[in-house]
């Protein structure tokens, strides 16, 4: 039987709202990697230890301004942890929203939180109030730490008795000078591996956002899987991800890999895609993370960009379109490493990486996970066969609160909610969400399937595809349309297209119904919210 640690909180709402423990998936530890000690605070393991081995000088953050050492992190970390303690009576399990973009400090935040024992809530900087009222609700939060300039939407937010640190402001009661007025050493929670030690929030691509709960391993656990085995970083290497650290991609790229090899992350506050480029010669990035749609904004000036220091390129948040892998391929022969994960299981469980990537293919299961194709009853298809993907590994999803735990955790799997097909060789490819699969006139259609048609045209910048009701055919394919600037497509524009969707793939999938637009309905991360275009239907 595992041997567990006591929970150091103090405050046990976490641990009191987890689902039953029947509801759990199967974990599995089946790596060396994966043994964690019973005893566990993952801020120790990502931080302290670098500067215990002696590594302290080795730089760690980086921005256009400025860069901090492992040793500076770790120091104004322990002095954020002081003055939550000292300042607001912080204890072991206490909920802490973040509140900010990109920087330094929202990472010595994050880690001040975690060593003091207590669970960050990183949210997106533009939520608004009432966002931030549920989120704050939800998760219980009392106190916070918020970026000056985005403090307005928190504080109307806020219930009576919310303790709020402010930081990068001149204010005496900032958390800046707070800190600098605090020892730069601080004895860190001795909290059990499987203490909560964060909430992430899903990111509302179907509405109401729902809170997924994550142990100190489960953060080492994805290092020691995806990133071990996929992006195998070493410590020269500088990482960049333009995804909110709110966002558990970007969580990942920007702050637990990096740290867990003892590399490096470029922090950029506005990752506009040219800004990116600019940032890649400039600072010599050699991981880049973003997501698909960025990727696409990319390629007309990939060509022209200094990417020589680039040795891997992730893509994560939703399906990457062949196309798009196509185009930057051919544009400076970069093989984008294409990933699905979810706020549920924390990180990436299917990803591919150099020769092993096959484009239009998620990839294989990463080292430490199992996955399959089930049938709706849970039994396994045969390879080549639509079914509902289902993960097993040393992450799992448990919601707070877990009044929606059945649907995603069934017979020990986790559900994703994603339509896949798999081949003989074990690669996994995309069809759907489960949700997007448009049955019309008894045909089955994959709406990512049409998008990418869609996209092989010139004119198109962006497209999404949803079912939208019809009396002869019960469903039929709507395509919402973003075009390029100055794209001619002649007198009767949706007609092209859909001439255009015949010739590239079976004629009955094409979209009898389509709509343009200047842009498409998307949450704070990049996700497409398909539900709102459902609603215009």
């Amino acid at each position: 039987m595992k041997k567990v640690a006591r929970s150091a909180h103090v405050d046990t709402f976490t641990r009191e709202n987890l689902p039953p423990r029947e509801q759990w998936p199967e974990l599995l530890f089946n790596l060396p990697e994966l043994q964690y000690a019973p005893a566990l605070n993952c801020a120790a393991e990502l931080l302290d230890r670098h500067v215990e081995a002696g590594h302290g000088d080795m730089r760690c953050i980086v921005t256009d301004s400025e860069t901090w050492t492992y040793r500076d992190l770790l120091a104004r970390s322990n002095q954020v942890a002081r003055a939550l303690v000292d300042e607001f009576g912080l204890v072991p399990g206490n909920r802490v929203l973040l509140r900010g973009p990109n920087n330094p400090w929202l990472v010595a935040s994050w880690f001040g939180v975690v060593k003091a024992g207590g669970v960050a809530v990183t949210t997106m900087p533009l939520l608004r109030t009432r966002e931030l009222e549920t989120m704050t609700d939800i998760a219980a939060v009392t106190m916070a730490i918020c970026d000056h300039r985005f403090i307005a939407d928190l504080e109307a937010a806020a219930p009576d008795g919310f303790q709020i640190f402010t930081y990068g402001s001149p204010d005496q009661d900032d958390l800046v000078n707070v800190a600098a007025t605090k020892h730069s050493t601080f004895k860190n929670a001795a909290t059990a591996a499987d203490d909560v030690c964060m909430l992430a929030f899903t990111s509302g691509t179907t509405g109401k956002p729902k809170a997924t709960m994550h142990f100190h391993r489960d953060v080492l656990a994805i290092a020691d899987t995806f990133s071990r085995h996929v992006l195998q970083p070493t410590p020269n290497d500088l990482f960049a991800a333009t995804p909110p650290l709110a966002f558990t991609f970007g969580l990942g790229q920007s702050v637990i890999f990096p740290l867990r090899a003892g590399a490096a992350v470029y922090l950029l506050e506005q990752p506009a895609p040219q800004r990116v480029l600019e940032a890649i010669g400039r600072h010599g990035i050699t991981v880049l993370a973003t997501a698909p749609t960025a990727y696409r904004a990319m390629v007309p000036d990939l060509g022209a960009a200094q990417l020589t220091s680039l040795r891997a390129c992730v893509s994560a948040g939703e399906t990457l379109p062949q196309s798009t892998w196509e185009a930057v391929h051919d544009a400076c022969g970069i093989r984008v490493i294409d990933g699905i994960g979810s706020t549920e299981m924390l990180h990436i469980f299917i990803s591919a990486a150099g020769d092993d990537i096959r484009p239009g293919s998620t990839g294989r299961a990463v080292q430490g996970y199992v996955a399959e194709v089930q049938d709706p009853d849970g039994r396994p298809v045969p390879d080549g066969e639509l079914g509902r993907l289902a993960v097993k590994g040393p992450t799992g999803c448990r919601y707070l609160r877990g009044d929606r735990q059945r649907t995603y955790v069934q017979d020990g799997w986790n559900i994703t909610g994603d339509v896949y097909v798999r081949d003989g060789d074990g690669y996994f490819r995309y069809q759907a969400r489960a949700d997007d699969m448009i049955v019309s006139a008894g045909y089955n259609i994959a709406g990512p399937e049409v998008e990418e048609a869609l996209l092989r045209h010139p004119g198109v910048a962006e497209a999404a595809v949803v079912g939208a009701p019809d009396e002869e055919r019960g469903m039929i394919v709507k395509a919402v349309v973003v075009l390029r600037e100055g794209a001619e497509l002649g007198p009767e524009p949706a007609k092209t297209l859909q001439d255009f969707v015949k010739s590239q793939i079976a004629p009955y999938k094409y979209p009898r119904a389509i709509e343009f637009a200047r842009e498409l309905p998307r949450t704070a991360t990049g996700k497409l919210q398909r539900f709102r275009l459902r609603e215009g239907s």
